[in-house]
């Protein structure tokens, strides 16, 4: 009995240490956010010829955004939500339209980037197609000739296709299926525009534009991990005629109330401001923090040609795990307006979309690791109670990106099982 109260008292202790010191930091850096928003608003302006756009007004429903048009619909609360105490007590708010960025009807004709964003030839290749802006895609022809089923794969957030064409192609055995493995907007090979507002509408525009529309599919199965379970359920909602089957693997989706907002229960569930475990206070800071996320992308996004040869240079490895390389193949506002647009925003849309799901005839496939330390276990679960029968599989001692990488050829296994028994279950 000691010994639980001694363990009991261990960690209410470790507890109130974590939150005391939590407040302490996110104070310092509410005050440094502060600080960097008036930093790169006259750099922004001396070196662009105009001050940063940024969130830092206040409220969507407040002056600043009244004004908002069509092409901003699907931008999240959560975007002007995000408190500074610095900024609430000195009163600070620039008078300008700064968050009237463009939305998707631009993007074809917006082809630029900004100064604190990586310039080489990789990361502005996607300047130099011609015509409409389309996404980067591998694509895996069938090794059969003949009737062929179509799969598309979508990564999460901060990564790309590769961990696609690394981990679970080479194991796929059979030669029926041409897979897509997508690089998502602003991310990996795709195009990062400037004045795109990322929203969930421009990531599901973009796959059926780059995709379903150019290579005709008349039919697809769908695999999807972590954030990229958002855009493939609301990609599953405009197409469930065709859509076969869809497999989630770790998709973070909250039940909320009606007096719950969806997009505030997933900004404090996924980044929530502590200092522990450190992927929360990762999460929590890229989140909450506009400007100074903006600088964590200047010195390692900006400069991952440097990083890359030191990193060789310090494991003696001829070629970095692709891991590394997609955490910097993604700018600061292509990522900060995906957190916000579709793993915050994208909450609003997933009860109704879960719905067509769930009147389809599509096969859903649902996979999380035991250990997830990114998306609670009950996500899982939560899509079986809004779609009965859905298949939930918790794979037992596995994390978030365990739950594929380490078991590929079990997990290749699985997912070509579903293909079949969907394609079948179809006739």
């Amino acid at each position: 009995m000691a010994e639980f109260y001694g363990k009991l008292w261990l960690r209410k202790t470790a507890e109130m240490i974590n939150t005391i010191m939590s407040h302490v930091v996110f104070l310092i850096l509410d005050l440094l956010d502060f600080l960097m928003c008036i930093f790169f608003r006259y750099v922004d302006s001396f070196l662009e010829g105009k001050p940063t756009t940024c969130y830092c007004g206040g409220s969507q429903n407040g002056t600043t955004t009244k004004d908002y048009d069509e092409r901003n619909i699907g931008v999240s609360d959560t975007l002007f939500g995000r408190k500074n105490v610095f900024r609430k007590i000195l009163g600070w708010k620039f008078n300008d339209e700064g968050s009237k960025k463009s939305g998707s009807g631009d993007l074809v004709k917006t082809k630029k980037t900004r100064w604190s964003d990586c310039g080489c030839e990789s990361c502005v290749s996607w300047m130099n197609i011609g015509g409409d802006l389309k996404l980067h895609v591998d694509v895996q022809e069938p090794s059969i000739a003949g009737t062929q089923e179509n799969v598309i794969f979508l990564h999460g957030f901060i990564s790309s296709s590769l961990l696609w064409t690394n981990t679970v192609f080479p194991q796929l055995a059979s030669g029926n299926y041409r897979l897509f493995a997508v690089d998502l907007l602003g991310f990996g090979s795709s195009p990062k525009p400037q004045e795109c507002l990322y929203t969930l509408n421009d990531h599901v525009e973009m796959i059926e534009k780059s995709v379903i529309r150019e290579f005709d599919l008349k039919s697809f199965h769908l695999v999807a991990h972590s954030m990229g379970c958002i855009i493939a359920i609301a990609l599953a909602a405009k197409h469930p005629d065709i859509l076969k089957s869809i497999t989630l693997i770790a998709p973070p989706y909250f039940l909320s109330s009606k007096e719950d907002d969806p997009s505030d229960i997933v900004l404090k569930r996924l980044a929530c401001k502590t200092l522990w475990p450190p992927l929360l206070y990762g999460a929590a800071f890229m989140t909450w923090y506009e400007h100074l996320g903006r600088c964590v992308c200047f010195v390692v996004c900006r400069n991952h040609r440097t990083w890359e040869k030191i990193l060789k240079l310090v494991t003696r490895e001829r070629k970095l795990s692709f891991l590394v390389m997609d955490i910097t193949r993604h700018t600061h506002h292509s990522a900060f307006h995906t957190m916000h647009n579709v793993i915050c925003g994208g909450a609003k849309m997933m009860d109704p979309c879960l719905k067509i799901l769930k009147q389809s005839q599509a096969q859903v496939t649902v996979f999380q690791g035991s250990r997830d330390e990114v998306v609670p276990l009950e996500c899982s679960n939560n899509i079986k109670v809004m779609v009965p029968n859905a298949e939930v599989k918790i794979i037992h001692g596995a994390n978030h990106r365990s739950v594929i990488m380490g078991r590929e050829k079990q997990f290749a296994a699985d997912l070509e099982s579903i293909w079949d028994s969907a394609t079948n279950a179809k006739g």
